[in-house]
């Protein structure tokens, strides 16, 4: 005979990440925890949100144990829900602590008030040439380009009207990528812009991809010779970050307003 289980209530706020208003900028949903649920549960909520990262976390000591979920997959590292988790911590939950530490499956992750900004410590990677599977140009409907590999790939193209006007076969897209891959040109308002697809993790087009900027700024920084940049990722939707990049870190740091928070029953 069925019975109805009781479900478990808790509670969920949506943040826009990597813009001063919402609306803009990259939503995430995030999600305080006192214990973990099930990796099953976790990943069904994230499939239930789906936006491009739901963030969870527990309180372990001083620090916070952090986890990411696309609606596919759970990663080892995200900017964007892990500026959106801080944006929580510090202004919905009123931690009155500085500096919030993470401890997450790509290191530990350091965040801080920086003036109205968030201010993300993240291990830099600096992209290395590679020669590019067979598929990846055409699929995302580039002829030529410089091609490098970090986590994701990076495709260098000539302009930013290059990288507006993509429009990648997702499919196709999907069968020659490992994870993601970001599209980066040299910018006019901006040091450089970018774009990131992800569809081998469930997402099309993540509208701004904090952890890409973990190799996408020691580029960037060694093409034009400065360690200070401005930088914005997007399609029709945009986010904009301020990359620094400090020896073998980099300090991302942007803004996030809380668009959503409620409560949800699973």
């Amino acid at each position: 005979m069925y019975s109805r289980r009781e479900p478990v209530q808790l509670t969920m706020f949506q943040v826009d990440a990597f813009s001063a208003t919402t609306l803009s900028g990259n939503p995430a949903a995030v999600c305080p925890l006192t214990e973990w649920l099930p990796d099953e549960k976790l990943q069904a909520i994230a499939a239930e949100n789906n936006v491009a990262e739901t963030a969870y976390f527990v309180p372990n000591g001083e620090n916070y144990q952090l986890r990411w979920f696309t609606p596919q997959v759970e990663v080892d590292l995200c900017g964007h829900a892990t500026l959106a988790a801080s944006w929580v911590l510090f202004h919905e939950l009123s931690t009155k602590t500085e500096m919030l530490r993470f401890e997450t499956r790509g290191g530990e992750l350091r965040v801080r008030r920086d003036g109205n900004k968030l201010a993300m410590d993240f291990p830099g990677t600096v992209p290395q040439p590679c020669t590019p599977p067979p598929g990846l140009l055409p699929a995302l409907g580039i002829q030529k380009a410089t091609v490098l590999e970090a986590r994701d790939y990076v495709v260098v193209v000539e302009s930013e009207a290059e990288v507006a006007a993509l429009s990648p076969d997702f499919m196709a897209l999907k069968a020659v990528t490992k994870f993601g891959v970001s599209v980066t040109a040299k910018g006019h308002n901006f040091d450089f812009v970018s774009r990131w697809f992800g569809p081998r993790v469930g997402v099309d087009e993540d509208i701004t991809t904090g952890a890409a900027h973990a190799w996408l700024a020691p580029y960037w920084a060694d093409q034009l010779g400065k360690s200070l940049l401005t930088a914005e990722q997007g399609g029709v939707r945009k986010g904009q970050v301020t990359c620094e990049v400090k020896g073998e870190r980099v300090i991302l740091s942007g803004y996030a307003a809380t668009y959503l928070k409620g409560v949800v029953n699973v």
